[in-house]
């Protein structure tokens, strides 16, 4: 089975797709990190996030590097929305991920175009939303308890400058699949939301099912 689970950034839905990977007992890809991956590895090597091919020479990475723990900080994810707009870079990085759902039994993999490109015929999709001031408030507190000092205002605008990056580049665009569920987190709590998204994903599964 796989599931794909799509949304902008601070939705929840990294929270969703690594609780629906412990229910099912799927392996799990953030997807985002692959380009938060590519992003450091740019900014590590001095060059520049917004050429093409400096961010296409930072696609080549071991996999270990998906732990780093710098890759979580705010200032990378601003970065990963940026060399995410490359298309030579989203080809580098499709075929890792279409590898990764492909395994065996399944998985599932979160975004913002699993749905859409990297597994079009999932067995399951979610696009995962909530208001940008909710959204905000969610990453604030997140960079408090990391020690940011970033404050709600900024954290908000740079949601606002990514969703508008995330949704406006022509190639896969964020955008909610036509056969996707949607959920919005906005005022459901962490349990609420994962209760929320098995029930969409096992109607999703019966629906099909039934033919």
């Amino acid at each position: 089975m796989i599931i794909a689970v799509d949304g902008p950034a601070a939705s929840g839905k990294g929270t969703i797709a690594r609780a629906l990977a412990k229910h099912y007992g799927l392996p799990y890809l953030d997807t985002g990190l692959l380009y938060r991956a590519v992003a450091l590895n740019v900014a590590r090597m001095g060059l520049d996030l917004e050429q093409e091919a400096d961010a296409v020479a930072a696609c080549d990475f071991d996999d270990a590097m998906m732990t780093d723990p710098a890759l979580r900080d705010d200032d990378v994810g601003a970065m990963a929305s940026i060399v995410s707009a490359h298309p030579l870079v989203r080809a580098a990085l499709m075929q890792r991920q279409k590898r990764f759902a492909a395994q065996a039994g399944g998985a599932i993999l979160d975004g913002r175009d699993i749905g859409t490109v990297i597994v079009p015929d999932a067995d399951a999709k979610l696009f995962v939303k909530a208001t940008p001031n909710i959204r905000a408030q969610r990453r604030h507190a997140e960079l408090q308890a990391r020690g940011g000092t970033a404050s709600k205002d900024r954290v908000l605008a740079d949601i606002r400058a990514r969703d508008a990056r995330d949704s406006g580049r022509s190639i896969a665009p964020l955008v909610m699949a036509p056969d996707a569920a949607l959920l919005d987190t906005s005022f459901l709590s962490i349990e609420a939301s994962v209760q929320r998204a098995v029930a969409l994903v096992e109607a999703q599964r019966a629906k099909k099912a039934s033919g």
